[in-house]
């Protein structure tokens, strides 16, 4: 049965039993589909969270592409800030509860 085209896990926690997934994202049609769980005591890791991603795109835009990594890095916080300002789609969050898993 085929299914999505999912990412490996990374090197690092492979056979760690302490490793808990906090977020999968897939684009579908063009849009963003998200599984996550709350896991930080804190909003304010997601922060973090969100900020290392950006990094680590901004180095793939930086090596794969015409951009450098802080024009990259630059062209991401500028759509997150104009995002966060003007939603172009606030989407919903459905428990997963709900959701029958």
């Amino acid at each position: 049965m085929a299914g999505p085209q999912e990412q490996p896990l990374p090197p690092d926690v492979m056979d760690r039993d302490d490793a808990i997934e906090v977020l999968r994202a897939f684009v579908i049609d063009g849009g963003l589909s998200i599984a996550f769980q709350r896991a930080f005591e804190e909003p304010d890791t997601w922060g973090l969270m969100l900020v290392d991603i950006a990094r680590h795109a901004a180095r793939a835009y930086a090596r794969e592409s015409e951009y450098t990594e802080e024009e990259a890095l630059a062209r991401i916080i500028d759509m997150f800030q104009a995002e966060v300002a003007r939603p172009t789609d606030p989407g919903s969050t459905t428990p997963r509860s709900k959701q029958g898993h």
